[in-house]
């Protein structure tokens, strides 16, 4: 089997939830929006005047009505109307794409937002391939439409509409003759949209899954030689290398029908006008005027089209990108669902089982209530379902059945709607240092907290490394910067966790990478931060199960045992045999 057969896939959002979601963007800007068709339809206006005050002219000219100083006077008026279009299109260009980069930005902030709440299951599961091809590639393909290709449709189609409508006013007979092209156009669009958005969206899981490829071959590089699976990650590289071409190949044949069908639609009104136009000027139906007008209306009617044709690749494209992107909400937890205020910050976790995959439940009924302020500890061996609980009480995932509440509201809802943060923190042996100043790293977390909020902070994880840095807090950590060691790394999460100020901590074996001292230090500092904050500490060192007020064992996906640490030694359990094996090598 293939690896694209293998990873699971994002969903991608339909065509119904696509034009919803244009249209959202749309409507988040309205004011934007009526400028934009006002500023339009003056400039349209404009242009169309300047054509049929030339048609004046010729008319004039050729039955002597006109003297030189009207000559004069109209050819000033289309002068004067062609710089007031110019400047009318200007300005709505100029409004267009400060409205694109606005929607843009709007978009971005979903993107993170929808990632960020995908289930972990889920992100585990698509790895980062797919994810990164949504987050980067089809982003950036949907932020070209919006800063050019759809200002510019938008405006060439307004301009079109107002062109065909001055030729129809100009002669009706000319006005037939400008739309015999439209069933053209209409016809091969239709063909074209029909096979194009299935062309694109797999065009973009191709990209997807040589992302995919490149980067699990890049991240296991050692692997791949130890195991001498060079020739076999080739294999599949090429495999899916040969999928994107045949994708690409399959939409450059599309766009091969389309643009040269459109190119002759859009010529052929020109020559049935002109040729029409004569013969009705010959038999004298037809004033010459209206043949010169609305020959130079179809001449305006060139470049909106061409504009329109140049564009709608990038718009299918687009949209393709469009439904992959918005893909990634329809699992996410993110919901606009208005979500109750938890009454306290009691955590109850009641008849709790979760699996990653079908049939290997990692959790199996776990029951547990965690008060305030109270210091608990999990403990148990490897593989127990220690990690997962702490997850799942931290709203990193939703449980399969049963529940887990925080004031009697559900901890998965609270993080969906973003106001966990404040309530419950999980920290992990992953710490993670953001590129910027350690102002920047620290503020992320607390962005009103002042100078000496931070370095208090820091103060109370004892980083005394802070007084070394060479800009103090203005000093740029990672690359490219000063690079921080593991410790540090932990000891700035902790200070940034306290100018967060949850209520809850959740550590998960968030200390192993510091020596003993200081995992006690930094350990203390926290508990100390509020009296009644409640610490879940997830820890192989039963040292910290020795100082909890409880201790919940756990194994195999169960809680066996739910105790203090002298109740647990004295029933003489799992707990107490953990115990005795811990202390023995210590």
């Amino acid at each position: 089997m293939s690896q694209s057969d293998e990873t699971p896939r994002l969903p991608v959002a339909d065509a119904r939830t696509v034009r919803r979601a244009a249209w959202q963007l749309l409507n988040d800007d309205r004011g934007a929006i009526r400028g934009i068709l006002l500023l339009t339809c003056l400039a349209a206006l404009a242009g169309a005047a300047g054509p049929w005050l030339l048609g004046r002219i010729v008319t004039g000219v050729e039955a002597g009505d006109l003297s030189v100083s009207r000559v004069d006077g109209l050819a000033a008026a289309v002068l004067s109307f062609a710089a007031a279009q110019l400047v009318l299109m200007r300005f709505a260009r100029g409004l267009s794409h400060r409205f694109g980069e606005r929607a843009l930005a709007r978009l971005r902030e979903q993107v993170i937002d929808r990632t960020l709440a995908l289930p972990g299951r889920i992100a585990d599961e698509v790895g980062t391939g797919d994810l990164v091809t949504r987050s980067t590639l089809d982003v950036s393909t949907v932020a070209a439409t919006l800063r050019n290709a759809a200002p510019d449709i938008f405006i060439a189609g307004v301009q079109v509409v107002f062109i065909f409508a001055a030729v129809f006013l100009l002669d009706p007979l000319l006005g037939l003759c400008s739309a015999v092209g439209l069933p053209l156009v209409w016809g091969v669009s239709r063909w074209y949209l029909t096979r194009s958005r299935a062309a694109y969206l797999a065009e973009g899981a191709a990209a997807g899954e040589v992302s995919e490829i490149l980067n699990s071959t890049a991240h296991g590089a050692r692997t791949v030689e130890a195991y001498g699976l060079r020739a076999q990650q080739n294999h599949t590289l090429d495999k899916a290398i040969d999928t994107t071409y045949r994708a690409s190949a399959r939409t450059l044949s599309l766009r091969t029908v389309l643009f040269p069908v459109t190119e002759f639609a859009h010529t052929l009104p020109m020559a049935l006008i002109l040729l029409v136009g004569g013969l009705g000027y010959l038999d004298g139906a037809i004033p010459l005027g209206a043949v010169v007008a609305g020959s130079l209306y179809m001449w305006q009617l060139v470049d909106p089209l061409n504009q329109m044709l140049i564009w709608v690749e990038q718009l299918q494209r687009s949209g393709a990108s469009f439904a992959r992107v918005k893909g990634v909400g329809l699992v996410s937890h993110t919901s606009d669902a208005p979500v109750p205020t938890p009454a306290d910050d009691l955590i109850e976790v009641s008849g709790v089982r979760y699996s990653y995959l079908p049939g290997h439940e990692v959790l199996k009924d776990v029951e547990l209530q965690v008060r305030p302020g109270e210091r608990l500890a999990v403990v148990g061996r490897s593989g127990a379902g220690k990690s997962t609980l702490g997850k799942l009480m931290s709203g990193v995932d939703a449980p399969d059945t049963g529940r887990i509440l925080v004031g009697g509201v559900p901890v998965a809802a609270l993080a969906a709607a973003g106001e966990l943060g404040n309530r419950i923190v999980l920290i992990t042996q992953q710490h993670h240092v953001f590129l910027g100043t350690l102002r920047d790293n620290m503020t992320m977390a607390a962005p009103e907290a002042d100078d000496e909020a931070i370095l208090a902070a820091l103060a109370l994880v004892e980083a005394d490394w802070v007084a070394e840095l060479p800009d103090g807090l203005d000093t740029r950590l990672g690359s490219g910067g000063v690079e921080l060691e593991a410790a540090q790394s932990q000891q700035l999460t902790l200070a940034r966790v306290h100018l967060a100020d949850p209520h809850t901590l959740i550590l998960d074996e968030a200390t192993s990478l510091l020596d003993p001292k200081t995992a006690r230090q930094a350990e203390r500092a926290m508990a100390a931060v509020r009296s009644d904050r409640t610490i879940i500490a997830i820890a192989h060192r039963l040292q910290t199960a020795h100082d909890a007020d409880r201790v919940a064992v756990m194994e195999s996906g169960r809680i066996v045992e739910l105790g203090t640490h002298d109740e647990l030694v004295g029933a003489d359990g799992a707990y107490a045999a953990l115990w005795r094996s811990w202390d023995g090598e210590n």
